[in-house]
């Protein structure tokens, strides 16, 4: 079978190899339909929403590779092993043939593919309830506002902020190389708009929960996530909207231990948790750990990030490094489970009270702004905060996420949303080279993999990389 790169299909065989790898394999698509697993019944719905998370989970998305690119694309961590492609988004040097950034982008959209299978094939299905139908529809809808929200985080840029064109919007399952495997990338408003529809769907259909699983979407996941999309776009009154619907669940509460919520899994901190196993193991503690952890050391924290999580002796989040007296590297130590089976946190409720704080300051509620940020922060053992301005306020809330949710991939995107990027990425420090800053705001996306451009005559690639 000839290996054709397109959004819709991902033939990447060549991808999806081991490193050194460069022969392109006759293999089956990853996302073409086998009859042996279609859906047609209950049962195999049901296997195909499980599908869904784990496609969540491969180390190309969540398992780690999301997470490590937005931080070394940031001032939280910085690539000091073999590893050339994090070395590229770490100096911001990334290319378009960049290994890791076709990786996300891949799986990304294999998980959109999913979803789509499933909004595709679900509906039709005889002998199921529609109440069964509507909760598997509902993850559906989720799962895809979630990865085309990513993808355009990513690719895409923030409307108002950077960029102008969204990634591809696909809506229907990818079972051949037809005419619309090869897909125009509209305006980048409408792909937001997608994101928005999708989880405005997903809120109709989905229950208010699983009992208390956590490692699976329902209606509060979606509050959550609506609330962080709106923050986006720069709508606080929906931002704070949907914040006080989440806050407002009793099921969801700041764990008084800042280091349970990774000690543990699945606490009242966490509103959707990616959940690992020895069997079904993540990555990001292994790219974090020195080798003398029995970890691969190629990501360490930067020491600017690291003197400013210890600056105040009193906040718990400063505790969690260690010191590799060889590399004479900090190495953040907030994922640490052994048999690397820590779960990846998508939302948290501490997001969500800062979520509403900002939207708070947003809106001149400058009270109620540092009441939210002060929950998040004396819950790191700190001192309340006093401070009386705007300005001060979304400052120090920006600070704040940058504390508590380092190594979890949000940091690169805050930095662009804010428009704060240019600013605070300059002179950053490099344990193995001169310091780095970002300088060319087209850098703010991530290229278009070449893969994507070379098969798709239709692909437009991001300015900064033409």
């Amino acid at each position: 079978m000839r290996i054709i790169y397109t959004t819709v299909s991902f033939l990447v065989g060549a991808l999806m190899l081991g490193p050194g790898c460069t022969k392109v394999l006759d293999q089956k698509s990853i996302v073409d339909v086998d009859e042996s697993l279609a859906i047609t019944d209950n049962r195999s719905a049901s296997v195909a929403v499980n599908g869904l998370y784990d496609a969540l989970q491969n180390g190309s998305y969540y398992g780690r590779n999301f997470q490590i690119c937005s931080d070394v694309s940031s001032d939280i961590s910085q690539s000091v092993g073999s590893w050339d492609f994090y070395r590229e988004m770490d100096t911001y040097q990334v290319t378009a043939g960049n290994t890791e950034v076709g990786n996300i982008y891949a799986y990304a959209y294999r998980a959109v593919n999913q979803a789509n299978n499933i909004l595709a094939k679900v509906p039709p299905l005889k002998g199921v309830a529609d109440s069964i139908k509507n909760l598997y529809l509902g993850q559906a809808y989720f799962v895809r506002a979630l990865s085309l929200f990513d993808l355009n985080r990513l690719f895409g840029g923030v409307p108002g902020v950077i960029g102008t064109l969204s990634v591809p919007i696909v809506t229907t399952p990818s079972t051949k190389v037809d005419p619309a495997s090869f897909p125009k990338r509209p305006a980048l408003q409408d792909g937001y708009n997608q994101v928005e529809a999708d989880l405005k769907q997903a809120l109709q259909l989905l229950p208010e929960s699983y009992g208390d699983n956590r490692s699976q979407v329902n209606r509060a996941a979606t509050r959550a996530l609506l609330s962080r999309f709106y923050m986006y776009v720069k709508k606080w009154d929906q931002t704070l909207a949907y914040a006080n619907q989440v806050i407002g669940d009793s099921r969801y509460t700041l764990q008084a231990n800042f280091a349970d919520i990774f000690n543990n899994k699945l606490t009242s901190e966490s509103i959707f948790e990616l959940n690992f196993s020895s069997s079904d193991q993540s990555g990001i503690r292994n790219w974090y750990f020195p080798s003398a952890l029995g970890g691969r050391g190629d990501i360490c924290a930067h020491l600017n990030y690291y003197n400013d999580a210890t600056r105040d002796p009193k906040d718990s989040r400063g505790k969690l490094f260690g010191f590799d007296n060889t590399s004479k590297i900090y190495y953040p130590t907030k994922y640490k489970m052994a048999g690397n089976i820590d779960n990846i946190h998508v939302i948290r409720i501490a997001e969500i009270y800062l979520n509403r704080a900002e939207a708070k300051a947003q809106l001149n509620d400058l009270t109620g702004a540092l009441a939210d940020l002060n929950k998040v922060h004396q819950r790191a053992g700190c001192d309340p905060l006093v401070i009386g301005d705007q300005a001060g306020l979304l400052s120090a809330i920006l600070q704040e996420r940058k504390l508590e949710f380092a190594e979890e991939g949000h940091r690169f995107f805050d930095l662009i949303r804010t428009g704060n990027a240019l600013t605070l990425l300059s002179g950053l420090d490099r344990k193995n080279g001169p310091p780095v800053s970002l300088t060319d705001a087209g850098r703010q996306q991530f290229p278009i993999p070449s893969f994507e451009i070379n098969s798709n005559k239709n692909m437009v690639q991001n300015d900064a990389y033409k």
